[in-house]
């Protein structure tokens, strides 16, 4: 049997295909901008049939229907890194939260730790050999659909085909549902002026023909603003949004430097608009790999001169930096920030730079904090910290004692909590 054939077999409605999920199953549903909204509702709305489905992703985009309230005894969320349609669900404890490196996630798959019994992912309509692209989100889906019994694909003419290790062959789908439906966006902000001065002050610390890795934020837009007129950058990244195409039609990004990939930019999936999709359908220029390529500090430090930049809920005062949760409230997730912080750190001529406003709730508070707010998690460590960045400098950390720690960080405050942080320091004698 050819594989057209094959798909004429496959297809079949949303309704139908969810049928196959049992009672006890775990569901893996492809995340960001390549939900597969249309096959998550028609899970949903088999609940009273359901008993005791996990359901686990990384941050999704649309209504996630399976963790509103009454949804407790059919379906159970398991969150690799939360999104704002989870987070209350975790924190009020009707979902659960996981704590993991991006790039060891696939590993819990390929080992049989957490099992898929039945993978939900958005593809591009199959080429002439029978392939279908996972389109902008490659991350942790291609292992999931590897590893999983049953595998639904929501097929869909809108998902751009893209280039790399990103594809699955017709002949690995169980059920083929067709739906055509514009992507979920999800627009990363418009940088505001503190974005745009932490921006700058980090492009102004990087060299020409560096590798960059941007994480989620108006931040890393920002830095990528300040960029102009900068030659022979490149990308190696989890993400990447909108911002780069500008770079990339200047020519300030044309990879030509890389060490690893030249030529190409490299990443696990984008976070963003039509634009992007459109810029990435095609295109030669880009490679998509999973996060356990793209994620590992190994394959990350082999390109020289690697930047990373990520951004955080805070720092306490002898450096360490809190991402995922604040409080005994959990945010996100760990994502790639250690991945890629470890990465840089270990590459020849690497920066690994955190930055982040040095105030919330309109001025209010200092993320500089003296400690940690009890019940903070630690996302990346006081020994992993290298660059600090926040609209008042830069302070560099890494290797340098508690008290040089406190002097730097202080130094990058807001100037209204310079009194409150050396009285704090002074007393426990960090000073």
């Amino acid at each position: 049997m050819n594989w057209i054939d094959q798909y004429q077999r496959k297809r079949t409605t949303a309704e139908t295909a969810v049928e196959s999920i049992k009672s006890g199953d775990r569901v893996y549903i492809h995340p960001g901008c390549c939900t597969p909204q249309h096959l998550v509702d028609a899970m949903v709305a088999r609940k009273n049939e359901l008993e005791n489905v996990e359901v686990c992703h990384v941050l999704t985009q649309g209504k996630a229907g399976y963790v509103e309230p009454g949804m407790e005894g059919h379906f159970r969320h398991r969150s690799f890194f939360s999104g704002a349609n989870v987070r209350q669900a975790i924190n009020d404890g009707r979902a659960d939260q996981m704590h993991i490196f991006l790039g060891e996630i696939e590993n819990l798959f390929i080992r049989g730790i957490l099992p898929i019994d039945v993978a939900l992912i958005q593809v591009s309509p199959p080429d002439e050999h029978g392939f279908l692209s996972y389109g902008v989100g490659v991350d942790i889906t291609m292992t999931a659909a590897q590893t999983a019994k049953t595998v639904i694909a929501q097929v869909n003419p809108e998902m751009p085909r893209v280039h790399g290790d990103c594809f699955i062959h017709l002949s690995k789908i169980t059920y083929v549902v067709e739906h055509s439906t514009p992507l979920l966006e999800m627009p990363q902000g418009t940088p505001d002026d503190v974005s745009l001065k932490i921006g700058r002050i980090i492009a102004e610390k990087i060299e020409d023909g560096s590798t960059l890795q941007m994480g989620i934020g108006s931040i890393p837009d920002a830095f990528l603003a300040a960029l102009d007129g900068r030659h022979d950058m490149g990308i190696h990244t989890e993400m990447f949004s909108d911002g780069i195409i500008p770079l990339v039609e200047s020519g300030v990004i044309n990879n030509s430097k890389k060490t690893l990939h030249p030529g190409k930019i490299v990443s696990a999936f984008t976070l963003g608009t039509q634009k992007i999709f459109d810029f990435c359908h095609d295109n030669p220029f880009i490679e998509f790999h999973p996060c356990k390529y793209t994620n590992d500090p190994f394959i990350i430090a082999q390109n020289e001169k690697m930047i990373s930049i990520n951004s955080a809920l805070g720092i306490d005062l002898t450096g360490q930096v809190f991402a995922d949760s604040l409080g005994f409230d959990f945010y996100s997730g760990f994502g790639g920030q250690v991945d890629f912080v470890r990465g840089a750190a270990k590459s020849r001529g690497g920066m690994p730079f955190i930055a982040f406003p040095a105030t919330a709730r309109n001025g209010t508070v200092s993320r500089i904090s003296p400690f940690m707010p009890p019940g903070t998690g630690v996302t990346t460590t006081r020994a992993d910290v290298h660059w600090i960045v926040t609209e008042y400098g830069a302070a560099y950390l890494h290797g340098k004692s508690v008290r040089e720690r406190v002097k730097e960080l202080i130094g990058i405050a807001a100037p209204q909590f310079h009194d409150e942080l050396t009285k704090f320091a002074g007393e426990h004698k960090w000073i």
